[in-house]
């Protein structure tokens, strides 16, 4: 009872802390002149705070360490309770907006997925489109570990909301020895990056707030966007090759970037070999996919289905979700092998989503260890990633993992089809759904959105969404009766 409590007390204090998110698009509304949209800020800031307090005030006085359990339900009753509260200000500004479709787009810039059930995003108030790429933007570390970085006054246990949020399969690794300054350190390092991708940004052509909006959405591999036509509207290849760029670096381990940093070294990037695998995955990715577009008469030369093959692929790869063109029209085999990236290709630590790279790794080196075994069963031939020899445990968990993963898939898969969606869209909705990637196919294809779904289909890729970026385990333990047991 008392751990309840503590949980009821740290979510409280979350929602009192999440209130100050909003001053940001206050601030644009103030700059653009848009007081309606302004007094619905505030509206929407107050009743955020006070709710935060009703649950605070009450139980201030339990304050105590959480168990792994407790943990773990503090951290899913976040990401249910923040995009809850953050549709307050859609449903005051837009009109027509349905609760299921705010929340399924506040599930979205939360857990950086990117898929959207709003048109007409060319003409949103600018402090709407803020708030929207600031969720991402927050999302993307996620909003655990800046609790556990700069509130320590929370009185939780920091390293169990560490692990519970941060993803990949090896989360007991620590930059530093307290685990609130490992927090903070990654956080400075995603800080920088954001900065030095906006400043990119407004230098090749956008505007200041495209080029904050694009750059919060980038870095966090979110995708959103300030137009209806994504990056297509820019029709720019210098300000596709920088959202490349930054959109590569978001898809890589932010503990690598920090310790780069730290040693003033690039030579780090070399020795990391989800790094390496990612940057050579996706390289040769580009070229095929540009080659076979070629091959195919998709576009008149090969630099330009280069262009586009590269964008796109990198897009969905690392689970960022712009759209450059409208892929889904491609021959079948490119925009499908861009789905598989998505589940596989981005890092461990970083803002992607899927199954990621390392994981990917472990389940080659396990075949590979399986085979050895089936012709020499005496030899002993333990895994390493990186030089570093990988604990069986952690290989039990990753197959447990991939288990889960492709068993969640075909579920929500299911789900999706009893309702009369068709099996390519059904299926590349959860893909990149539980990948946090964004567009699918279909109907959810880049050229559409997610608003075509029916408020149940919408609800079921809204679960997708929040299982996909705690890495399932997180959500689902807490339907296992041993999670509940003394």
């Amino acid at each position: 009872m008392v751990r309840a409590l503590t949980v009821t007390r740290a979510l409280g204090l979350m929602l009192v802390v999440f209130s100050a998110a909003y001053v940001m698009p206050l601030i644009a509304a103030v700059i653009y002149s848009d007081y309606s949209v302004l007094l619905d800020f505030l509206l929407a800031m107050v009743w955020t705070m006070a709710i935060g307090l009703l649950m605070w005030l009450p139980t201030r006085s339990y304050k105590g360490e959480l168990s792994i359990r407790h943990g773990y339900l503090l951290v899913v009753a976040m990401w249910v309770a923040m995009p809850a509260v953050a549709t307050l200000p859609l449903l005051l500004t837009i009109e027509g907006l349905s609760f299921t479709d705010a929340y399924f787009e506040t599930m979205s810039g939360l857990t950086t997925t990117g898929a959207t059930v709003l048109v007409g995003l060319d003409y949103l108030p600018p402090a709407i489109n803020i708030w929207r790429h600031e969720l991402q933007w927050l999302g993307g570390m996620g909003i655990i570990v800046l609790a556990v970085a700069i509130l320590p006054l929370l009185g939780v246990g920091g390293r169990q909301l560490f692990k519970a949020e941060t993803p990949g399969p090896m989360k007991d690794t620590a930059l530093t020895p307290r685990i609130t300054e490992t927090a903070r350190k990654l956080w400075l390092v995603y800080l920088a990056i954001t900065i030095a991708c906006i400043l990119s940004l407004k230098a090749v052509g956008m505007s200041w707030l495209d080029a904050v909006c694009h750059a919060f959405s980038a870095m966090s591999t979110g995708g959103f966007s300030t137009h209806d036509a994504s990056i297509g509207y820019f029709n720019s290849p210098s300000i596709e090759l920088v959202l490349m760029v930054f959109m590569l670096l978001a898809a890589m381990n932010f503990a690598t970037h920090f310790l780069a940093w730290r040693t003033k070294s690039f030579r780090l990037y070399l020795r990391d070999t989800e790094a390496v695998s990612l940057v050579v995955l996706i390289l040769a990715s580009c070229l095929g996919i540009a080659m076979f577009l070629w091959w195919r008469n998709v576009y008149p030369s090969f630099w330009t289905a280069l262009r586009y093959a590269s964008f796109n692929l990198v897009s969905m790869a690392t689970d960022c979700g712009y759209a450059s063109a409208d892929f889904g029209k491609w021959p079948i085999f490119a925009p499908m092998w861009m789905l598989l990236l998505s589940c596989i290709a981005a890092s461990s630590g970083s803002t992607g989503g899927g199954i990621k790279m390392v994981r990917t790794q472990i389940l080659f080196k396990q075949a590979g260890r399986e085979f050895l075994k089936l012709l020499h069963p005496a030899a002993i031939n333990p895994m390493k990633i990186g030089g570093t020899v990988v604990p069986n445990n952690i290989v039990f968990a990753v197959l447990g993992f991939i288990f889960l993963y492709f068993m969640t898939v075909v579920t929500l898969t299911f789900a999706l089809l009893i309702s009369g969606l068709d099996f390519i869209s059904a299926f590349s909705a959860i893909i990149a759904s539980i990948n946090n990637a964004g567009p699918g196919l279909g109907v959810v294809g880049p050229a559409n959105n997610y608003g075509l779904l029916t408020d149940f289909q919408t609800w079921v890729c809204t679960i997708a969404m929040l299982v996909g970026r705690l890495e399932i385990f997180t959500v689902l333990i807490l339907f296992t009766p041993q999670f509940w047991r003394r």
